[in-house]
């Protein structure tokens, strides 16, 4: 059953029939475009580091400063002659920019090359809860949006609210919700095209309930 969920989840992203998000918060409104272009834009957005990630960092020609660390629960890192530095947030290269500052002092001339990488990105995590098969919690290791999150959910159950899921994200100590209208997309068939704003990213955090 879980194959044949995901197979129309597959299906219906290539080609889906127009349907309309809600939100609580006020967003400006966007034309209706194939998912095709939800996902570029997801795929498209840059990593941004989470607690729990495992980085790699190397400086080039520097044995002694090639680590691997992981982000704390407070969103810091330490490194040698560097300190301690908030991670949680940043890109790779703001984290790769503010390891070169603090070296500056170490070195007379240029400091060498510095690179970061993710790991492990473990620290990306999102929950699926409510008439879905699978409820959990999950780490996709990558971005994904609300469609996948249900796949990876095992995909809804019988009877479930499609018309009126809602994803709740935290941002600093406020919450943000979401209420979006997907029940289109799987009467679909296949055919037509899909509302975008339906369609959203889901960030380490995010809590997706299905009624």
């Amino acid at each position: 059953m879980r194959r044949s969920v995901s197979g129309l989840i597959v299906a219906t992203w290539i080609a889906m029939s127009p349907v309309v998000a809600t939100a609580q918060t006020t967003t400006p409104s966007s034309p209706s475009a194939p998912v095709d272009s939800a996902a570029k834009v997801a795929r498209a957005s840059p990593y941004l580091i989470n607690a729990g990630d495992e980085l790699e960092i190397y400086v080039w020609g520097e044995e002694r400063l090639q680590r691997v660390v992981r982000v704390l629960p407070d969103g810091t890192i330490a490194f040698p002659l560097v300190g301690q530095l908030v991670a949680q947030g940043k890109q790779l290269s703001d984290l790769e920019a503010m390891i070169s500052e603090r070296l500056t002092s170490q070195y007379r001339g240029q400091v060498p090359q510095v690179t970061v990488s993710v790991k492990d990105p473990s620290g990306m995590q999102f929950s699926v809860m409510g008439r879905v098969k699978s409820p959990g919690s999950f780490s996709p290791g990558r971005y994904i949006n609300v469609l996948e999150a249900l796949s990876m959910a095992g995909g809804p159950a019988d009877f479930a609210n499609l018309d009126n899921i809602l994803v709740i994200r935290k941002s600093g100590n406020a919450v943000q919700t979401f209420r979006l209208r997907l029940a289109g997309i799987f009467r679909s068939g296949g055919s037509g095209t899909a509302d975008s704003t339906n369609i959203v990213k889901i960030e380490t955090g995010d809590t997706v309930i299905v009624p």
